[in-house]
């Protein structure tokens, strides 16, 4: 261990317990998505980057988007296909090129650590 004089100012850290936090709906695309609840964990949508919880309920799916930026994402728990039928499951780590369009679904719940960059339209 670096025995040097302590180099960090508190105040640059921000700790987010998510075991203790409340879960919000999710309501990205419009009106909030009773399957899907989500907790914001640091960045600003408005200034392009943003990280967070996601919880896709058993049976949920989401809304056809396109990234702007690029959107990658860490599955926590459960499994989930993306609409070319891919699966993803535990601990796989997916990126999505800016520009790329998809939606996905989960038939039985999963979690999801998402790092977005830019945003995310809705693909009518």
């Amino acid at each position: 261990m670096n025995t040097n004089k302590n180099i960090l100012d508190p105040t640059d850290r921000t700790v987010t317990s998510t075991s203790d936090t409340e879960f919000r709906p999710y309501g990205r695309y419009g009106a909030p998505n009773p399957t899907m609840d989500w907790l914001p964990l640091s960045g600003d949508a408005n200034k392009g980057y943003e990280s967070f919880v996601l919880r896709m309920k058993p049976g949920s799916e989401s809304t056809p988007h396109v990234h702007t930026g690029g959107e990658e994402f860490y599955l926590l728990d459960g499994e989930m296909t993306d609409c070319d039928g891919a699966v993803f499951k535990t601990g796989d780590f997916v990126s999505y090129k800016p520009g790329s369009r998809h939606f996905s679904a989960t038939e039985k719940g999963c979690t999801l650590l998402v790092i977005l960059h830019g945003e995310n339209k809705r693909v009518e």
